[in-house]
């Protein structure tokens, strides 16, 4: 009894030290000198879109791993008559992978609350309210189309009928000219200024032009706005730090680095056939 449990002990180690000891190291194919690993079939997997991820795994694998086959028969071809475009691009993408990867893990971490809340006082200072601007407007394109407009609009013309015929804004001008809430900074620099220095519901005295024409502006109604809560734009503001942060890392680690710029280099030399494709 004692020697059947001890060889079924055996038996059970056996056939488990061929699994234990596959890792990313394994070879799992070979073409011609070329070695398929489990390593590069994982790393393939982790870069496959989220739907792939329904199929069957030994679907997935003969899948994965033809498409490494045909990828490493192909490579060995384009490795034979390599040129140096491709010994360059070679370069710039094993570069940009790094650098995306080095990113990636400047980006993995989670911000305090205490980050979170200085980001969002920082989006939303309580000291500088933002505010928020209801609108029409008929946009003409000379000055005096526009002068015209105004002249109408002080016999009493409506405002909305004279958006929806002679505006060249037509997708404002359907609606009467509306333009709906907006802040100042999301509008060109003369509009948005000139609306700032309006009263409620009156008009422009005087066309407003811009880079889009002239513009006749009713101001409809202005409000402070409230700054949104926490909770809403939490994700955005981690999405910022962490942007603001690996940009900061990227910076230093730049700064850090013995740079070298060679001085002469003619920049049009760049519209050469410097790589030699002309002559393939």
């Amino acid at each position: 009894m004692l020697l059947r449990t001890a060889l079924a002990t055996f038996l059970a180690s056996a056939i488990a030290l061929p699994l234990a000891a596959q890792d990313a190291d394994t070879v799992i194919a070979k073409v011609n000198d070329t070695e398929i690993t489990l390593g590069h079939m994982a790393a393939m997997k982790l870069g496959l879109p989220p739907e792939m991820a329904q199929i069957p795994s030994a679907e997935l694998w003969d899948l994965m791993l033809d498409q490494m086959i045909r990828q490493a028969a192909m490579a060995e071809q384009g490795e034979a008559t390599m040129t140096p475009r491709d010994e360059a691009a070679l370069t710039i993408d094993r570069r940009a992978y790094l650098a995306g990867a080095a990113i990636e893990r400047l980006a993995d971490f989670e911000p305090t609350d205490e980050e979170i809340q200085a980001a969002y006082e920082k989006a939303f200072p309580a000291d500088a309210p933002v505010t928020e601007y209801d609108a029409d407007h008929i946009l003409l394109q000379t000055e005096e189309a526009a002068k015209a407009v105004i002249e109408e609009l002080k016999g009493g013309a409506d405002f909305a009928k004279l958006a929806e015929e002679r505006s060249v804004d037509t997708a404002s001008g359907l609606n009467g000219g509306d333009l709906g809430w907006f802040t100042r900074d999301r509008m060109v620099a003369e509009f948005g200024d000139a609306v700032a220095e309006m009263e409620k519901g009156s008009v422009s005295s005087e066309p407003v032009q811009s880079q889009f024409g002239w513009h006749v502006i009713k101001l409809n109604d202005s409000r402070v706005q409230e700054p949104p809560a926490l909770a809403d734009v939490r994700e955005p503001l981690i999405q910022q730090i962490r942007r603001d942060k690996v940009e900061a890392e990227i910076e230093k680690i730049t700064k850090a680095a013995k740079i070298e710029r060679t001085e002469g280099i003619d920049p049009t030399l760049l519209d050469r056939d410097i790589l030699g494709q002309d002559s393939n």
